[in-house]
């Protein structure tokens, strides 16, 4: 079991508190009527599934039932980081990238992951730095 922060609450709850629901950062077509079948259908139903860092949308279902997002590597299931709706992330898999090249530090998994990193943008889940 592990405890997420949500950025509503303010507080660390246990996970089976919360609902993933998917990618984050979804833009709907400006308009739906213009779109093909085949446009429409990428929309609704095709989502990435990068190995390394996702941003996800979840609920706190059983808390405050808000949605808010958060930065989770997928190999790990470490969660970086959680941000309200509306926020972009300060974790991406490029910015944890060019931080471990400049660093020195070894990457991994095609720079999705973080070997032994001190990388001050990694934050935990209550978003305070690593």
């Amino acid at each position: 079991m592990f405890y997420i922060h949500c950025p509503y609450c303010g507080e660390h709850r246990e996970e089976e508190e919360f609902h993933p629901k998917g990618q984050a950062h979804i833009a709907r077509p400006q308009d739906p009527d213009a779109c093909s079948d085949e446009e429409w259908g990428d929309y609704l139903f095709f989502r990435d599934n990068p190995r390394g860092i996702h941003h996800e949308l979840w609920v706190h279902a059983v808390g405050c039932r808000k949605f808010f997002n958060v930065t989770r590597n997928t190999v790990t299931y470490d969660i970086l980081e959680t941000y309200k709706i509306g926020e972009q992330p300060s974790v991406t898999a490029e910015s944890l990238a060019s931080a471990e090249k400049t660093a020195g530090v070894q990457v991994a998994d095609g720079g999705q992951q973080a070997v032994g990193a001190s990388d001050s943008a990694v934050k935990d889940s209550r978003g305070a730095k690593v």
